[in-house]
């Protein structure tokens, strides 16, 4: 048998095996599960207060296409906000670190900018762009901007040792110092950027529906809370958490896979 096995190839671990593992990543779900149904069983919550975890898993599975179509709605704005909220980072970092006069002129003014809390912006940004998606988008643009502003314009100094001074020996000119030494140098950072705005972006963009009220599962969620239907509104924050948490792990995947490259 042990002959067989080698001969052709390893031997595939057993559905034990395979169960067991899966249970050691994903333990601490588990936990919170079991803990959610002891919680509500010892008290005995009513449903309004605090449904079971079956209960709203029961609401998701059998309302599929309501909760898909909420949750490419506010996948869509998350992921388009994250792309704006990206570019505009770092084009900002990038001419930030071309000149001293833009650095002194738009450091300040993007850390002031990101400092003011997005709540206080909402009313704002509503006034000016209307009470409709591109309000979201801009909330979800203005979260994501702040971590590549900062990582890029570090990661932009983080120059290998004696490099500098190798492009000034050759005469480089400044575009060539920054798409041949600058950027590369920053991607790792710009990874580190990407990581912690995409964790942000999903969850953004359902705090802004929910605050105005316009669709996806922000909107989901206000609607179920208003008519007390809490599986409804647990089952579209568990919507918005599994979507953030695949977002994240997609990009940590990617992380590991630049700093192979880069560093």
């Amino acid at each position: 048998m042990s002959q067989s096995a080698t001969a052709n190839g390893p031997a595939r671990p057993s559905l034990a095996a395979r169960i067991g593992r899966t249970l050691l990543n994903f333990w601490g779900i588990a936990l919170i599960l079991v803990l959610w149904e002891a919680l509500v069983v010892l008290n005995d919550f009513n449903v309004i207060v605090m449904p079971r975890p079956w209960a709203v898993f029961a609401d998701i599975w059998a309302n599929p296409g309501l909760y898909l179509q909420n949750f490419m709605q506010t996948a869509w704005v998350a992921m388009s906000g994250l792309v704006l909220g990206m570019i505009a980072g770092t084009t900002i970092a990038v001419l930030a670190w071309s000149s001293r006069i833009l650095n002194g002129l738009l450091t300040p003014i993007g850390l002031i900018f990101s400092s003011i809390p997005v709540v206080a912006m909402i009313p704002v940004l509503a006034r000016m762009l209307g009470y409709g998606t591109e309000t979201v988008l801009a909330i979800v643009a203005i979260l994501s901007f702040f971590p590549f502003f900062v990582f890029t314009g570090s990661g932009l100094k983080l120059l290998p040792a004696g490099s500098a001074d190798l492009f000034s020996v050759f005469g480089a000119k400044k575009h060539q110092r920054l798409f041949h030494l600058a950027l590369p140098s920053a991607l790792p950072n710009w990874t580190v950027a990407l990581r912690l705005a995409s964790a942000n972006a999903i969850l953004g963009a359902m705090v802004a529906e929910f605050l105005m009220g316009t669709s996806g599962l922000g909107q989901m969620l206000h609607a179920a809370s208003q008519a007390f239907n809490t599986e409804r509104a647990l089952g579209a924050s568990v919507c918005a958490t599994i979507g953030s948490v695949t977002l994240f792990v997609l990009v940590v995947s990617l992380e590991a896979r630049v700093r192979e490259r880069w560093t």
